[in-house]
């Protein structure tokens, strides 16, 4: 509004430019989803190293799949991941510290190497101060001046609600905890064998839960539990979800968990990578199981899948080699593919190398290759001094008898990147005046972010106009439209496509006869 004119003199006023900045999301966040040996359970948890996982989720586990595909993830160049855990059947270890009723924070065996001690406020007979170690990982936890008032801000189930290691099992005490004996001094109180006048183990009733189920997968999206706890994230997105083999043994099932994920990766706007069945063990069973494989129809253009599997060494098992599923390493080289090139750079190729993998569980030909490529399947393959690499980047609907829009990843994947960034960069039009002045803001700000993609090399054509367009018109919003409330914007773009046939054609010249 227009500065009130009220005194001769001179007025400044700041007019607004029009420009809002629309700012390109995050290409190769990913999800996964398994067991783990701790760590909260159908909360996705951002995770930034293999530490930050070991710290939370406990680190390689034999029995989880998950941990070695987070692990190939960073190996290869993935640089944040979101950690879903789910168990089945999971107990949490229980602590008694005298009147004290506790128990572990998350379900597994992890929970029966807690320690607790109390120790009484010198002054204060209401106050007390609970000391907490796992002696698993050596992880400390100190709550000072504890009160038994429930009433208190320093209530044990208010404290308790920070605590990273246990929460409270029941009703807090109303009465003062007995003290554990005095620690002599330069003595860790906790360096002792259980039991201990020093401290209160844990019970050995923890437990990791049975071999997980596709139910456990599957979860449910009204509570937002298993595949859907992916919805509690708010401000955070994921553009890759892994979901990786029950066990080395048993895959998940196509119909009923890789299923819902394709669902849950279409409202997301997020890619699905899938493992090779653990019966694909040659070109012959990939062929026939591909044609038959389960994920179709539209929504398959979201999803890829990758053969074969991976042969790796097993710092479980003394190193000796054995096979994996390579969604992890997928997932890191699409995150390395990105950070180098662009999310329209095919994530294939000779720099798509597989890091740490020694061997393939099958060696493909050229001529096996050329089998399975036609049919939507992408191949790893082994090539001399380069090593195992990406060698294919189509989607579920890349065969050749599907005439897709969408039948290469790197197509899909930038129709994803830039749907969801002009999803949230237009959040602001929402309840603006529905007229000319509008629509010249959004094409604006769209073409703004769309010339610099194109600046970036992520269209074809030799100009704007031969790459890209933006239409926000009296022609895309009618007068009924904008009766109902509506802006309609147009946004088209020229997709660069991988070249995976190099035709090089060779003629021998004959010697040239003057004339």
């Amino acid at each position: 509004m227009p500065t009130p004119l009220t005194y001769p003199g001179i007025y400044i006023e700041e007019v607004p430019s029009g420009v809002r900045t629309i700012t390109g999301v995050a290409t190769s966040v990913t999800a996964f989803i398994g067991r783990a040996l701790r760590g909260p359970i159908d909360t996705p948890v951002v995770v930034n190293s293999v530490g930050d996982y070991e710290r939370i989720f406990g680190g390689l586990w034999s029995e989880s799949t998950m941990s070695y595909a987070v692990r190939d993830f960073f190996a290869n160049g993935g640089s944040q991941a979101i950690i879903v855990r789910i168990h089945r059947n999971g107990a949490q270890a229980t602590i008694v510290a005298g009147s004290l009723n506790l128990r572990a924070k998350d379900p597994g065996d992890w929970g029966e190497k807690l320690r607790v001690r109390v120790e009484h406020h010198p002054i204060d007979n209401t106050l007390y101060n609970l000391r907490i170690r796992d002696a698993g990982t050596g992880a400390d936890e100190t709550f000072i001046n504890v009160s038994i008032d429930p009433n208190s801000p320093r209530s044990l189930d208010k404290v308790l609600a920070q605590s990273n290691l246990i929460e409270l099992d029941g009703a807090p005490p109303s009465s003062l905890p007995p003290e554990h004996d005095p620690v002599p001094p330069g003595t860790d109180p906790f360096a002792g064998e259980a039991p201990s006048t020093l401290f209160d183990q844990a019970n050995s009733n923890g437990d990791d839960g049975l071999e997980l189920q596709d139910a456990q997968y599957q979860g449910s999206e009204t509570n937002k539990t298993g595949l859907w706890a992916l919805l509690k994230l708010e401000n955070q997105i994921f553009n890759l979800l892994c979901v990786p083999p029950i066990s080395r043994a048993q895959d998940v099932g196509v119909s009923t968990t890789l299923t819902d994920a394709l669902k849950l990766c279409v409202q997301k706007r997020a890619m699905l990578i899938v493992d090779p069945p653990n019966a694909w063990t040659n070109v012959a069973a990939a062929a026939a199981g591909i044609a038959s494989f389960g994920l179709s129809g539209v929504a398959a253009r979201n999803a890829a899948i990758f053969f074969p599997r991976l042969r790796m060494a097993d710092p479980n098992q003394d190193g000796i080699l054995d096979t994996f599923a390579p969604c992890g390493a997928i997932a890191g080289i699409f995150a390395r593919t990105d950070a180098q090139r662009g999310v329209w750079k095919a994530p294939a190729g000779l720099d798509a190398t597989l890091n740490g993998v020694p061997q393939l569980s099958a060696t493909l030909t050229d001529a096996e290759n050329g089998q399975l490529n036609p049919l939507g399947l992408n191949c790893l393959r082994a090539l001399p001094v380069f090593g195992r690499v990406l060698w294919g980047t189509r989607t579920l609907r890349g065969a050749d008898q599907m005439p897709d829009e969408y039948k290469y990843i790197p197509v899909r994947r930038t129709a994803l990147f830039i749907e969801e960034s002009l999803f949230r960069g237009t959040q602001w039009v929402v309840f603006e005046p529905n007229d000319e002045p509008l629509w010249a803001q959004i094409r604006l700000n769209i073409g703004a972010f769309m010339q610099n993609l194109f600046l970036q090399g992520a269209f074809q054509g030799r100009s704007p106009r031969e790459a890209y367009f933006v239409k926000c018109d009296k022609e895309t919003t009618t007068q009924n439209d904008i009766n109902l409330g509506i802006v309609n914007i147009v946004v088209g773009f020229a997709p660069l496509k991988p070249a995976e046939f190099v035709v090089i054609k060779l003629q021998q010249m004959a010697g040239q006869i003057a004339t």
